[in-house]
């Protein structure tokens, strides 16, 4: 028997005993998060770089790529690493350290969501009062709220999980640190104030859902109502990016946690558990960038003017030498 003050490390579930399957684990995950940060990485760029996507959805859009950069690098290297080195430990220190960042992201995540949502459905059902309601300080506030609030909750669960003993060894049923795999280690009745937290987060997720659903509900009510089909077609364009990675995180999220115990097994939870932590990031600039003309021709232009600046350093540099 161990307590939570003689675990020094935890062993976190492995991908494949083979050495062949353990190198593909490495190579595919790789690809994933290579993709990931390519694909972020240009939204950041684009948007902070373009002046006119200094506009408030593309604030978001902004903080979102954030995110969901910090989301993937919390998992994803740590995995890479132990499948390349044949590993499967984690530090203490590290663990605590991943369930603090995972959670801070997908929450803050979450938050940013919903406002989105909200985003749209002024910038649709409200249009004359989008200057007012979604103004530059009025999105500075709501996203500090969205990363304050982020902190606070995450802080909590985090020490609250942390605080516990554990007594049921120190082998993690996860590719990842994560609270309900920790709370299973537990020995002691306290974790079922961690428990009342996370039934408190289940509602208070709950309600963003319902207010995002409220949103589209309004919105697509509106939509249908345009004259146009020009301008129907311009309105679906911008709001269904955003419902799909709603979607996405939503269904994979809900599965993961809210399935039947009956469906529960080792292989079933490593593969929700992939769906709803690794892919929705690296999936996710597709998502805005399929859709969205004002978005991609901005991507054009950047790629456009990076190229027109190499080959003026080559030429300079040519006629230097």
């Amino acid at each position: 028997m161990s307590n939570s003050s003689s675990i020094t490390e935890f062993l976190l579930l492995a991908f494949a005993d083979t050495r062949q399957l353990q190198l593909l684990h490495f190579w595919l995950f790789l690809g994933i998060y290579l993709a990931a940060l390519l694909g972020n990485g240009l939204i950041i760029t684009t948007v902070a770089c373009d002046h006119r996507l200094h506009t408030p959805m593309y604030f978001f859009l902004l903080n979102l790529s954030l995110l969901d950069l910090g989301s993937i690098s919390t998992t994803v290297p740590k995995s890479m690493a132990n499948s390349l080195w044949d590993s499967r430990a984690i530090s203490y220190s590290g663990c605590a350290a991943q369930v603090f960042f995972f959670v801070f992201f997908i929450t803050v995540e979450y938050c940013v969501l919903t406002i989105m949502a909200y985003d749209r459905y002024v910038a649709i059902c409200k249009p004359l009062h989008y200057g007012t309601l979604l103004g530059s300080r009025a999105c500075v506030h709501m996203a500090a709220a969205a990363w304050g609030s982020g902190f606070l909750y995450t802080l909590l669960h985090t020490a609250n999980t942390f605080s516990l003993p554990l007594c049921k060894g120190n082998a993690v049923d996860q590719f990842f640190c994560e609270i309900p795999q920790i709370l299973k280690l537990s020995c002691s009745d306290a974790y079922l104030r961690e428990v009342g937290l996370l039934v408190l987060s289940v509602c208070l997720a709950f309600g963003c859902f319902v207010f995002i659903l409220f949103s589209y509900v309004q919105i697509f009510r509106s939509v249908l109502r345009i004259p146009s089909e020009q301008g129907r077609h311009k309105a679906f364009s911008t709001c269904l990016s955003h419902l799909a990675v709603v979607s996405l995180f939503i269904s994979t999220g809900m599965f993961a946690y809210l399935k039947p115990p009956s469906l529960t097994s080792p292989v079933l939870d490593l593969v929700v558990a992939v769906l709803y932590s690794v892919v929705p990031p690296a999936v996710n600039p597709l998502l805005y960038s399929m859709r969205n003309q004002e978005l991609k021709d901005a991507l054009w232009k950047m790629r456009n003017g990076c190229f027109s600046e190499a080959i003026n350093c080559l030429f300079s540099f040519a006629e230097h030498s």
